[in-house]
């Protein structure tokens, strides 16, 4: 009987297109990969009206794309119980490397987050955005879920640790993503909801502490500029001012792609970064916002899909944290420009120019096909 199950899955494998084995081979998941290029291709749109028709911002995109791409094909082909095996390590290093930026790291745009190798500039904090769930992960797969307190405990500390000393630097935004990555974890444990709603009450009564003692002066007047962003039209409140201004012109259609007036006469501010969504509001409308989201969408849907499918509790609650960690980050972004949720500097995944953010956006993913593609192997 096993022989002739085992027998009818190779078959079923051979009979399969050419194209599809080597994607398998390669441990790539087809459907998640269609979504990241879709997504990618949708974004080197937008970008390209963003940068002003600037071929060269497209060139950097597209190297930094296909840098990311090899760092996803190479981490989908290391075994899922290799990373439960290195996550110590790593989560020791990102640590380490934090705090060598405090001393060390380069000071740009009034923060200091980077560290230079004299060929290589990367910035500690992406990296962390993976150490996290995998070492919160590694820590929780040997546990009885839900934890109990004593087990809450430590995995607040090894939320805590990076998300303090990435707050000094300051980095308000990928501090925040990273405290929801670590948080998103332990919501994947099934703690109870009583749990979840009387935390959320005890920070809240705390609030007035962070806000006299943790804060800088930033970042205050950016919860103040939120709350009413007109106080200050030409100061700290122009940013969100004129992206509503650019959302609100798109209408229904949009203004045109290469039309849109706030890109191209300079009103919009940071327009190939952070509100670089704010270019597709105004030049592609609500339609071409809708067909966005719903790319991001999709890809959250396969990533949870496949986090209900993982073999075991390690690389349920790694694929799950990273799945809703992407969602986190294009759902603050579109918040942040379209004026629902405070300014904190965060990019829009795939879309926004930059290299740093791509190499670990498709890193998580690399890591999510590994679980998925190698439990499809074991299966078979």
């Amino acid at each position: 009987m096993k022989h002739s199950l085992l027998q009818s899955s190779s078959l079923s494998m051979h009979r399969q297109p050419l194209w599809m084995r080597f994607w398998q081979k390669l441990h790539v998941d087809l459907p998640m990969l269609f979504g990241i290029i879709l997504l990618a291709l949708f974004g080197m749109l937008i970008l390209y009206s963003a940068g002003n028709k600037n071929l060269q911002v497209i060139s950097h995109q597209s190297v930094s794309f296909i840098i990311a791409i090899t760092v996803m094909l190479l981490l989908a082909q290391i075994p899922p119980h290799r990373y439960s095996e290195l996550t110590p390590w790593f989560y020791l290093l990102t640590l380490f490397l934090l705090v060598a930026v405090l001393g060390l790291g380069i000071v740009s745009k009034g923060g200091q987050r980077w560290l230079s190798l004299g060929f290589l500039r990367f910035q500690p904090s992406e990296m962390m955005k993976l150490a996290m769930p995998m070492m919160l992960a590694w820590y929780l797969k040997d546990k009885h879920l839900p934890p109990d307190l004593k087990t809450l405990s430590t995995t607040l500390v090894i939320i805590l640790l990076p998300v303090i000393i990435i707050a000094k630097q300051p980095d308000l935004g990928t501090a925040t993503i990273i405290a929801a990555t670590g948080l998103f974890v332990i919501f994947l444990t099934g703690i109870s909801w009583r749990f979840i709603l009387s935390s959320i009450a005890s920070l809240a009564l705390i609030i007035p502490l962070i806000w006299h003692f943790m804060m800088h002066a930033y970042q205050k007047t950016r919860i103040l500029t939120f709350i009413n962003p007109e106080g200050d039209p030409r100061g700290s409140g122009y940013h969100i001012i004129q992206s509503k201004i650019a959302i609100g012109s798109g209408g229904f259609w949009g203004t045109g792609w290469l039309h849109g007036t706030q890109t191209h006469l300079q009103f919009l501010p940071e327009h190939s970064t952070d509100f670089i969504f704010a270019v597709c509001g105004e030049e592609l409308g609500f339609l071409g916002c809708f067909v966005l989201l719903a790319i991001f969408f999709y890809l959250v849907a396969r990533g949870l899909y496949i986090s209900n499918r993982a073999q075991d509790t390690f690389a349920r609650l790694l694929t799950g944290s990273l799945t809703l960690t992407f969602f986190s980050s294009f759902f603050i972004n579109v918040g942040m420009v379209a004026g629902i949720l405070p300014v904190v500097g965060l990019p829009l995944p795939l879309v926004s120019y930059g290299g740093s953010s791509i190499v670990t956006l498709m890193a998580g993913f690399g890591i999510i096909m590994s679980t998925h593609m190698h439990r499809r192997l074991l299966s078979n």
